[in-house]
């Protein structure tokens, strides 16, 4: 038989994440019931959005299944009280060091979708990208790099800002279990302005990636704010990405700005993983014939012009209107937009670019300096 004193002695080998320090010694462990072969007991997590949540579960998990004679192992979740929280985290402000949260984070994937031009319905495609993966059962979070101009938290209906956890910032949570992070849940109305000069942009795009807990994820999606200046500099050269998705618009004109996405992507060595022509027809309600309200597309033509793969295009459809302006786009069936998707991630190189800075840091001439 084993008894509680047993199973706290295994637990004292797990620890959190975050705080580097042991379950028991932070108080976490609670109402340990030994019945036979079956162990149960209660963690209390400082916050229970924390992403980290399953490492944990898991961790402890395999303490106590290690030990003799244990079948099975009952793991019940809590938030921690408030006089709990202060008891070992008393200087909150002082543990929010910049970049802290990196170590924590352990993501396969991460693809930026740019459009160079305003307009054409990037933000969408970012956001039906992740409903995709998820729906494929892959972790996936979404970080909002648009600053000015946010819109994923309002497509996904999240408007309560984040909780902060001992470390880092703890995404918003989707009601399909998909993690965001945006300027927009920081601000006290979803429409006040962010009036920022690029410095202070770049920053905040920083702070997302170095200071929010994202913890385990297949793939990040990160939503570019048009045009290739500091905001998508910053994430490009900050952040180990495995490639680029262009969207555009049947326009040539269209076509022309988001070639100029494509030219800074392939400076800075990211690998463009395709072409999504956006708002490419619309549907007669009536007949249901197809009209190219733009006139004829000339996507494919820039797609070959930038050496990219065509991955597909998408209509001009309402009920995706409707369904982001409602905060549903996870209810959205996107049946247009699933075999873009397969092919975004079959194209994805597995091994991220690594960040253009870090190359620098690395080069001969650098290093002479």
């Amino acid at each position: 038989m084993v008894d509680e004193s047993q199973v706290i002695d295994a637990l004292r080998s797990v620890q959190d994440p975050e705080l580097g320090e042991s379950i028991v010694e932070l108080g976490m462990v609670h109402d340990v019931e030994v019945d036979d072969a079956q162990v149960g007991f209660t963690l209390a997590l400082t916050t229970l959005a924390c992403p980290l949540r399953e490492h944990i579960v898991e961790d402890a998990r395999q303490a106590v299944l290690g030990l003799d004679h244990v079948e099975d192992v009952r793991v019940e979740l809590r938030e921690m009280t408030r006089e709990e929280k202060e008891r070992i985290w008393p200087e909150q402000p002082q543990r929010q060091q910049p970049g802290v949260a990196k170590h924590l984070n352990h993501v396969k994937h991460i693809v930026a979708v740019m459009s160079g031009k305003g307009g054409v319905g990037k933000s969408s495609v970012a956001a039906l990208l992740a409903v995709a993966l998820r729906r494929q059962g892959h972790r996936v979070g979404v970080l909002d790099a648009d600053i000015t101009g946010p819109s994923i938290p309002k497509m996904f209906g999240l408007h309560d800002p984040p909780p902060v956890g001992p470390v880092g910032i703890i995404p918003a949570e989707t009601e399909e279990g998909i993690r965001v992070m945006s300027i927009n849940l920081l601000l006290p109305a979803e429409d006040e302005a962010v009036i920022w000069r690029g410095p202070l942009i770049s920053g905040a795009i920083q702070q997302f990636w170095g200071d929010v807990v994202w913890g385990d994820l297949d793939y990040l999606i990160v939503d570019l704010p048009p045009g290739t200046s500091d905001a998508s500099l910053t994430v490009m050269q900050s952040m180990p990405l495995n490639g680029v998705v262009l969207v555009t618009s049947p326009q040539g004109l269209a076509g022309m700005v988001v070639r100029k996405a494509a030219r800074m992507a392939e400076q800075l060595n990211i690998p463009i993983v395709g072409v999504v022509e956006n708002m490419s027809y619309a549907r007669c309600p009536n007949c249901g014939e197809r009209i190219d309200i733009f006139g004829r597309s000339k996507s494919e033509q820039m797609a070959e012009q930038v050496d990219a793969p065509f991955l597909g295009r998408l209509p001009l459809d309402p009920a995706l209107a409707e369904r982001c302006d409602a905060g549903e786009i996870e209810a959205y069936p996107g049946e247009d937009f699933e075999p873009i998707a397969e092919q975004i991630k079959e194209r994805v190189p597995e091994e991220a670019r690594e960040p253009a800075f870090v190359q620098q840091q690395r080069s001969p001439a650098s290093r002479a300096r």
